[in-house]
């Protein structure tokens, strides 16, 4: 059996083949996403509009996002939780609907305990409490258990390309 450092991801699982200077782009955006085109464009070998070309591609293609990464704490949500939640019958129409609400930041279909698990941010315990019941009221959601954050230790995006 290979060791996990050793796999590569299939490249066209979904679709999208990356090249060397696809990889070194994201590689550079994980590290400064606000990296102008002019100084990205000559750390990978291309001009830059064509690293800008390049960039909205991978985001068109849903490769990447370039987007600002807040802690909720500082903007009024006082309170993070994961939510684990079960269902009876098909997930889709839950999905789409628990999609819908601005306190799900987070969804993940898995396997185990749960079939869901959710990340909201609320603003004080009974909005977590409003927004708990909301889920719980969708026709199919038998059974949800809250995990409140008390201290969020890591949180990173750089986990590169391979």
């Amino acid at each position: 059996m290979r060791e996990r450092a050793n796999r590569t991801p299939n490249a066209d699982a979904n679709g999208v083949r990356l090249d060397a200077t696809d990889k070194e782009i994201i590689r550079a955006l994980q590290e400064d996403g606000r990296m102008p085109y002019t100084k990205l464009g000559p750390m990978v070998g291309l001009s830059a509009p064509a690293v800008r070309q390049r960039v909205l591609q991978l985001i068109e293609q849903g490769v990447m996002q370039v987007v600002a990464v807040t802690d909720p704490t500082t903007l009024g949500f006082g309170i993070q939780a994961m939510l684990g939640v079960k269902v009876v019958g098909p997930l889709d129409a839950v999905t789409a609907d628990v999609s819908k609400l601005p306190e799900v930041d987070y969804i993940v279909v898995t396997t185990g305990r749960f079939d869901m698990l959710l990340e909201v941010v609320c603003e004080t315990n009974q909005h977590l409490l409003e927004t708990v019941n909301r889920i719980r009221s969708m026709g199919p959601v038998s059974e949800i258990e809250v995990f409140g954050y008390l201290e969020l230790v890591k949180q990173t995006y750089d986990w590169g390309t391979r």
